[in-house]
């Protein structure tokens, strides 16, 4: 058996959990393509793990748009297919999904039994996703999450230190709020949730977890540049004056009381974290 079956390998959530939980199996696109969903099944029944985490998912949220038959299968199906698998074994299964399934409307923090309306399809993707989870019965929870950085793969956190060192200005949303949250902070939460649950079988269900204070993405810049040491400056505009493929949610707040009552899991400093990253980057 399998301790713990990790789909994902080199993603911000999984090389995080790979630090974590070294003894964890971790699939990568070699071995099970999401694409396949039946390929993840069968992955998870020959290996007969005691938990699975998907920490894998389609993340283009703007070629979404273009690709919505490989979002759907990646997001939606593959998802799916883990979840009755993990079912029909009787083990844990532990899904990453986001604030995209929200419309952004409003400015409170969304619970997680808030009206779901999703703006694109990468957000209807992972609401579908989330449905087949929970519709294939057995123990799993949902993790939905926001903004997500770390020292490795593509994020806003990488993308403003290497613009902040070329230019001397920058525009940056300001009508967009949300929690950025880090990566390693998400993989500690899910193997909290994972021990949990393998200790308490009606343990599970649908939890929010996003760093805190909730802050715009142009403050969020500018706290990068200031901590990185870089002398660029932010001019705040709206989210109509840099237009994209797919539309973002404007508030993606996300209320976390269930995960800390739940699980005793607060609310990371998203601050400490950038300090953190910032370290890693620049050693």
């Amino acid at each position: 058996m399998t301790e713990l079956l990790v789909f994902g390998r080199n993603g911000q959530v999984a090389t995080e959990l790979a630090r974590l939980a070294p003894q964890a199996r971790f699939v990568g696109r070699e071995a099970a393509d999401l694409s396949d969903p039946a390929a993840c099944a069968a992955v998870i029944r020959a290996a007969r793990p005691a938990a699975v985490i998907n920490a894998a998912a389609y993340t283009g949220v703007d070629r979404a748009e273009s690709e919505p038959q490989a979002a759907q299968a990646i997001n939606a199906k593959a998802p799916g297919a883990m979840a009755v698998a993990c079912a029909e074994l009787g083990v844990p299964f532990v899904h990453i999904s986001t604030d995209y399934v929200f419309d952004g409307t409003g400015d409170t923090p969304r619970a997680e039994n808030a009206p779901t309306r999703p703006l694109g399809v990468y957000g209807r993707t992972k609401l579908a996703g989330e449905r087949a989870v929970t519709a294939a019965g057995g123990q799993w929870a949902i993790l939905r999450t926001s903004w997500v950085f770390s020292a490795h793969g593509q994020n806003f956190v990488k993308t403003m230190r290497r613009l902040g060192a070329e230019r001397d200005r920058l525009s940056i949303v300001a009508d967009q709020i949300g929690g950025p949250t880090p990566a390693a902070d998400i993989a500690a939460a899910i193997l909290t949730m994972v021990e949990a649950m393998r200790a308490d079988p009606a343990k599970g269900g649908i939890y929010h977890f996003a760093g805190a204070p909730d802050v715009s993405w142009a403050g969020f810049a500018r706290e990068i540049f200031a901590r990185s040491g870089l002398p660029a400056q932010v001019d705040e505009i709206p989210t109509s004056s840099y237009p994209t493929p797919a539309r973002r949610p404007a508030n993606s707040r996300l209320d976390c009381a269930a995960i800390l009552r739940d699980f005793g899991i607060a609310r990371p400093d998203w601050q400490q974290g950038l300090d953190r990253v910032i370290e890693e980057l620049s050693s």
